[in-house]
């Protein structure tokens, strides 16, 4: 389980003093960004998010918060961005504006946040997706990786203590041979690669280098889904799904 936090309450100019639990923000507030849910006066979701993001210790922590607030569809990366262009000169604003560029709206746990900010910010990479369906030429869906470099074509997955039991582990190594197969490279994220990325990072520079040798020909692999697929890569196609759907084409979302 992760460390509790305190609650931020906007005072907007009530006398209300912290404490234990509590964190109190006096920042002003417009009537139209605060709602109603089961009867509790909270802020709206796009102040939510992106107050966290611009009260974040850094940059990664800020694109997290936006990240994880897009895979629960609480807020678009539109809605955020249209949110923090009206916060010119406001505390944190350009971490915020910072984090949307590193943002995607398709993440599934906050290790491959982790993981893509590696890539994207140590590494430079930018032509990343996260947990985008890969097919066959034929159209067969050979996986959906945690992380993909579209650019060189590596997969990037991140396996938890989860991944280490037997049927996971079965599954997990049958999957990679399917990635291999269609000329991807492929490099694992562990939990020691939190603390020192520098192996992981060594990994994937190894994996990059190998995968720019596989011929484009020899490259049986497409992000382009067939006709028939469903795609739920962005909060608009996800919020589009009725209830049965989601929980046929959600319902599975590794965490």
């Amino acid at each position: 389980m992760g460390e509790s936090r305190p609650v931020t309450l906007a005072t907007y100019g009530h006398k209300i003093l912290a404490q234990p639990g509590l964190a109190i923000s006096a920042e002003r507030m417009p009537p139209q960004e605060r709602c109603w849910i089961d009867g509790i006066p909270v802020t709206s979701p796009a102040r939510s998010i992106v107050f966290e993001m611009r009260h974040s210790p850094d940059v990664r922590e800020s694109v997290r918060w936006l990240d994880l607030a897009m895979a629960s569809d609480q807020v678009s990366l539109i809605e955020a961005a249209a949110y923090i262009s009206t916060l010119n000169g406001w505390t944190g604003v350009g971490m915020a504006r910072e984090a949307l560029v590193l943002a995607d709206e398709n993440v599934w746990s906050p290790r491959e946040v982790d993981l893509r900010l590696l890539w994207r910010i140590d590494l430079g990479l930018t032509e990343l997706v996260c947990n985008r369906p890969v097919f066959d030429l034929d159209g067969r869906h050979i996986g959906t990786p945690d992380v993909l470099d579209l650019e060189a074509g590596v997969v990037g997955e991140y396996d938890g203590k989860l991944h280490l039991e037997g049927k996971r582990r079965a599954a997990d190594i049958s999957r990679e041979g399917l990635f291999r197969a269609a000329g991807l490279e492929y490099v694992t994220m562990v939990s020691r690669d939190i603390g020192d990325p520098s192996g992981f990072l060594r990994r994937t520079l190894e994996a990059r280098s190998r995968a720019r040798r596989i011929p484009a020909p020899d490259r049986r692999w497409t992000i382009e889904p067939p006709r028939w697929w469903t795609p739920t890569h962005t909060v608009e196609q996800r919020r589009a799904l009725n209830d049965v759907q989601r929980d046929r084409f959600l319902g599975k979302r590794a965490g």
